[in-house]
């Protein structure tokens, strides 16, 4: 009986991550975030073709994997990001001159949405409580983890793009709280006269970012590093206001 308590308890922990482990102190330099509409104006009455991504045509999916001994008694999430901030430009026709920035505010996130689990499927089908999703919301945005308080936005940035149209390969920054982690994300990208429509999937891991993976009990109960993003981003051209 007891050790059936010590196990219900240590999947309530695990499924609400009651007790992230410390994380990393962020570097003492900060990278400058810019103002995105601003930046992409500037291109605009440069000549470049802009496009505004459309949060509500676009969908985008973070999955966060349950580990340790004990996982199979844990929860996965289902993470998504029904508003952000995006920008594409072009300078031509070249897809090399290609230009992005995603903005995310983690404040924004919805975590664990009975629809998106049940449409994940496998391991993370099932419905959470609104205790366990408070619980998870809480510590997640708390400061051992993503210290939203203090950085609230991830921002995706596209250093250069390479490939030819519709497969391209971007060389992407990730900065949070002054780090950047730097990545490359095959993407399939679609254009017409109106917009554009970007699709890839990428993996960040905590650790990249500065953040230790929740583990306790020598790994009995632990959150996975990777954490798997995919996102189909729909954008539109940015024209003359009427």
């Amino acid at each position: 009986m007891r050790r059936a308590a010590l196990l219900t308890g240590l999947v309530a922990l695990l499924a609400a991550c009651q007790s992230p482990a410390p994380r990393v102190a962020a570097p003492a330099q900060t990278v400058a975030t810019p103002d995105l509409e601003a930046l992409y104006a500037r291109r605009r009455a440069q000549g470049h073709t802009v496009y505004r991504v459309d949060p509500a045509a676009s969908d985008v999916r973070i999955y966060v994997f349950r580990g340790g001994r004990a996982a199979p008694l844990g929860h996965n999430h289902v993470l998504s990001a029904p508003d952000f901030d995006g920008y594409v430009s072009l300078d031509g026709e070249a897809a090399t001159s290609a230009h992005f920035d995603l903005r995310f505010a983690f404040d924004a996130l919805t975590i664990d949405d009975p629809a998106l689990r049940e449409a994940t499927g496998g391991s993370f089908a099932g419905p959470r409580s609104e205790s366990d999703i408070a619980g998870t919301r809480r510590n997640m945005l708390g400061e051992r983890v993503l210290d939203a308080a203090n950085a609230p936005a991830l921002h995706l940035h596209a250093l250069r793009v390479e490939g030819d149209w519709p497969v391209l390969v971007a060389r992407i920054a990730v900065d949070w709280r002054g780090r950047r982690h730097e990545d490359d994300v095959l993407l399939q990208v679609d254009r017409d006269d109106e917009g554009l429509r970007a699709r890839g999937e990428l993996v960040l891991r905590q650790t990249d970012l500065g953040i230790t993976p929740l583990s306790i009990l020598g790994g009995l109960v632990a959150v996975q590093d990777p954490v798997g993003v995919r996102f189909d981003l729909r954008a539109q051209k940015w024209r003359n206001e009427p």
